[in-house]
């Protein structure tokens, strides 16, 4: 075993509600839906109209600047809606399933056995290839690159996340051929980041192909980028891809059986989530109704798809987001509390440790939505490198995102960042800035002034 990389920074927010280690019958949804907003970047051109009968694997819409980069269906069926917004935006591609579960076909192929251009272009017809993203910036991986490295972070720090040594028990031999898949793409190293002390991901070890960190330490120990900075750094002119563990196992599927299958173990968590917090079998890009219309009850809640750091808001028909694997439940906030900050707090969480619950190590939270507090001028107060085990100026660097100062964004490190690596920052702001906001326009602009 490699020498731990200890983490001292960051924070580890306990909430209540965490997912227990089974897995519960899932729930069927009726439709699925990919959404072109959650791909930074992308400028989509539809392939398919209502009505068309797809089946998993069949392209819905394709990236306009890049036609090979194709966004295919999760499921056979037809297509039951295609959804424009102002200006005619493309929203989504809406799929009504059936149950019939034919895909396209693919060669069934040992990785190592192909050429790299070959296993390149079974990703991306088979829409697999949006799981693979690029440092510097977050985006889609450009099929022509050849990358540095390609990282993997096997367990997650965020609060309530899904625990893979559960997630990917049963999964070894597809993920093996996942990583001989990925061991083709680049000309370096398939990193692989396991959590120190955790004999339980002993398996995840045995994986050949793959180089091996362990870490120790808080929230964002987790995050691929944090693993990214303390391994190889990103450089100037670098490219490095970074993928879920739970895409890995998608493309060993694809590989070993020639067709596309999408399900996944999706996290249910939160002290008020309507059913068991567990796992449950889902399809990507699943509605999420037969999760909320669980909720008889009627009390508010605030159903996020992701983790509360930097999970996306769902309605009541709202759709799985690509990328996520979790879907987290909170109370939904009322009015401000009067005097809120005067009270003994002992339910309350604070990193500032106003409240006396911090004498209580192992309390776990039910946090509501409100923000507690005002937005207040964006000021030098050191707190956020308190939370980001980084090598950088957090503050200088989303005041030069402001700005659009582009020299200086590079002088400051945007190649190694994206929104997850400074979230916490989010959480324990004194200012109540919108961080993960502010550094994607920065990302944005690098995008197109180095383009």
């Amino acid at each position: 075993m490699s020498d731990t990389i200890k983490i001292r920074k960051g924070l580890n927010i306990k909430l209540a509600g965490a997912p227990e280690p089974r897995l519960c019958d899932g729930f069927q949804a009726t439709s699925y839906a990919l959404r072109p907003d959650d791909f930074p970047g992308l400028v989509p051109r539809v392939l398919v109209h209502e009505g068309d009968v797809v089946q998993a694997g069949t392209a819905l819409f394709c990236d306009k600047n890049r036609p090979r980069v194709l966004f295919t269906s999760p499921v056979s069926g037809r297509v039951e809606a295609v959804v424009r917004g102002p200006r005619r935006k493309l929203l989504a591609v809406v799929v009504s399933g059936d149950d019939r579960g034919k895909s396209e076909s693919f060669p069934v192929a040992d990785p190592l056995a192909l050429s790299r251009d070959e296993v390149c272009d079974v990703l991306l017809r088979s829409g697999l290839w949006p799981s693979l993203i690029q440092r510097p910036y977050g985006i889609i991986a450009q099929p022509g690159d050849v990358p540095r490295d390609i990282f993997i972070s096997a367990f997650d720090s965020a609060p309530l996340a899904p625990d893979h040594a559960f997630v990917l028990k049963d999964e070894a031999a597809d993920f093996q051929a996942g990583v001989h898949a990925l061991s083709r793409l680049t000309s370096g190293k398939v990193h692989l980041g396991l959590p120190a002390g955790r004999p339980d991901y002993a398996f995840l070890g045995a994986i050949q192909g793959l180089t091996c960190h362990y870490f120790q330490g808080p929230h964002p120990a987790g995050n691929v980028g944090i693993q990214i900075h303390h391994i190889a750094p990103v450089n100037k002119g670098e490219v490095v891809w970074t993928v879920h563990p739970q895409e890995v196992v998608l493309m060993g599927r694809l590989f070993l059986r020639g067709v596309c299958d999408f399900s996944l173990l999706l996290a249910v968590t939160g002290a008020e989530a309507p059913v068991t917090p567990a796992y449950y079998r889902v399809i990507r890009g699943s509605s999420v109704r037969w999760l909320t219309a669980r909720s008889a009850d009627g009390a508010p809640r605030r159903y996020i798809s992701g983790n509360v750091l930097t999970g996306n808001r769902l309605d009541a028909d709202g759709f799985l987001g690509y990328y996520d694997h979790q879907i987290t439940v909170l109370p939904e906030g009322g009015e401000p509390e009067f005097l809120g900050w005067m009270m003994p707090g002992m339910n309350k969480f604070s990193f500032w440790k106003m409240f006396p619950a911090f004498l209580m190590p192992g309390k776990q939270y039910r946090p509501d939505t409100r923000l507690n507090g005002g937005h207040r001028a964006f000021v030098f107060s050191g707190v956020y490198e308190k939370v980001v085990p980084m090598d950088l100026l957090p503050v200088h660097l989303l005041k030069a995102s402001l700005a659009g100062n582009v020299e200086l964004m590079e002088q400051l490190g945007i190649y190694e960042v994206i929104e997850e690596d400074l979230a916490l920052c989010e959480v324990i702001c004194p200012s109540k800035m919108e961080v993960q906001k502010m550094l994607r326009q920065g990302i944005d602009l690098m995008i197109r002034e180095m383009s």
